[in-house]
């Protein structure tokens, strides 16, 4: 299971945060830092994965030690483009290879939503970058990988939302209150 999909500029400033599971927002905050940190400070040569910090991995243990569980974070996957870091926080359960992937389709389907993606896109159209997000993740659990898909399934949410409403007038220009003619007639 996915816990959180973490966006960083190279100054440490989160763009995306999107947690799966509850976490108080204290927590969370330390965590993105910790994060960063941890992420941020690693060579360039070094692997993309790397253990949960240990705030994380205790703020999340179940209450009874003895139950084995396989959905307690405890994997960092990331990767850096130019000047965003993107992060997964995930469960053993997950394949990191598997993850490095999901990272690299939401940049391509990124990419072709805004034509060359750049962090400004992100800053001022964070309502496209969260619907892309749900169209790859639901939940925690990854629901799509092709990025066709996905860059469709984000378009036609915005051609619904851009989609004009006639203004509480029936098919004929009356005001069909009451007659249920109105606002979602012919919808």
């Amino acid at each position: 299971m996915i816990n959180a999909v973490l966006v960083f500029n190279n100054s440490g400033q989160p763009r995306l945060t999107k947690f799966y599971t509850q976490l108080e927002t204290s927590v969370q905050q330390r965590l993105i830092s910790e994060i960063f940190t941890l992420v941020s400070n690693r060579p360039n040569s070094s692997c993309n994965f790397l253990p949960l910090p240990p705030l994380l991995a205790s703020s999340s243990k179940s209450s009874t030690p003895t139950t084995p569980h396989n959905d307690t974070p405890s994997l960092v996957t990331y990767r850096h483009y130019a000047t965003l870091y993107f992060i997964i926080i995930s469960t053993s359960t997950e394949s990191p290879l598997a993850l490095l992937d999901l990272i690299q389709v939401f940049v391509e389907a990124l990419d072709r939503l805004f034509e060359n993606v750049c962090e400004l896109d992100l800053i001022f159209n964070f309502e496209t970058l969260h619907a892309t997000l749900s169209e790859l993740i639901v939940g925690g659990v990854v629901v799509e990988t092709q990025l066709d898909k996905v860059v469709d399934g984000v378009k036609a949410q915005g051609r619904v939302a851009k989609r004009p409403v006639n203004e509480g007038k029936g098919a004929l220009g009356l005001g069909g209150f009451g007659r249920g003619d109105g606002v979602w007639a012919g919808r």
